[in-house]
């Protein structure tokens, strides 16, 4: 393989190969996606890991935030992306509500994203080692989350950088630590000054992946509409946007229609002009 190349070799990703990545000096790419079309373009890009994340709720059901998202619907998107991935590592986002009731309930919600939906791995949000502990326990691994994390939006105050001051930078620190001793296979930094997220890096052999943490994380993570120009109504300063595709389909779209009320379409070309051609002509011809 060139060594220049940003594609991973053509294999199963695994929990331990993910968890192994900072011995080896590898950084891992995260994306989301949501259904499985997405689903096999993040593979086709090269994608390490692939999140159904929570963040479905917003820039797929059109809620303001992430609370609303249900277990059902989540279930239903990860079995979707599970059916267009073959080798990245497939993590579930487990929904707010989800995980609140105490370690029974989460291990029995957690059991049907691996059993009925295919995922490898589920994500937690917040400072839950116990909870971690748990589902390690029942031998389902755990991605942490800790910074902003959207599920606390109403009690830390909205969407705001976290790990500000002494006593929130320490707190912070303890807390990946104890997610990872409690198991936790990696934890993703979400919205903490970069300096604060080297410092958490440096501290774990578990890989960090960042999400408006900076540089030094392991790995870095961006949702799908976002990284693709998909979402307008949001616009965070951690985002790249590396394609408008949301402009280009409305011009794509505005064409169409367009062409439709001046009758430009179909062509003659578009048209079938042999009445027997849909009895006798494969389907997969005619669409091809």
């Amino acid at each position: 393989m060139d060594e220049n190349s940003n594609e991973r070799p053509s294999r199963r990703v695994s929990v331990p190969w993910v968890a192994n990545a900072p011995a080896r000096a590898e950084r891992l790419v995260m994306m989301t996606a949501y259904d499985f079309s997405q689903a096999r373009l993040v593979e086709q890009a090269g994608a390490d890991i692939v999140l159904v994340g929570d963040s479905l709720a917003m820039v797929v059901l059109g809620h303001s935030d992430t609370l609303s998202v249900t277990v059902d619907e989540m279930l239903h998107h990860v079995k979707a992306v599970r059916r267009g991935v073959v080798n990245p590592l497939l993590v579930a986002d487990m929904p707010y509500g989800s995980f609140h009731l105490g370690c029974q309930q989460t291990v029995a919600e957690a059991v049907r994203f691996i059993k009925e939906a295919g995922a490898q791995a589920v994500k937690i949000e917040g400072h839950r080692p116990k909870t971690v502990a748990a589902l390690v326990e029942a031998e389902i691994p755990v991605m942490a989350h800790l910074g902003l994390t959207p599920q606390s939006i109403h009690k830390l105050g909205g969407f705001r950088v976290q790990g500000r001051g002494d006593g929130a930078r320490r707190k912070l620190l303890e807390a990946a630590r104890e997610l990872e001793a409690a198991g936790a296979f990696s934890l993703v930094l979400e919205c903490v000054p970069a300096d604060l997220a080297s410092e958490v890096t440096a501290a774990l052999e578990s890989p960090t992946i960042g999400i408006g943490a900076g540089p030094d994380c392991d790995g870095q993570v961006l949702v799908f509409h976002d990284l693709l120009g998909l979402e307008d109504r949001l616009s965070p300063r951690f985002v790249r946007r590396y394609a408008e595709l949301g402009s280009d389909a409305r011009q794509a779209l505005s064409a169409f229609a367009d062409d439709v009320r001046h009758g430009r379409f179909p062509s003659p070309e578009e048209s079938y002009d042999d009445p027997t051609l849909l009895g006798a002509e494969p389907i997969r011809k005619i669409y091809g």
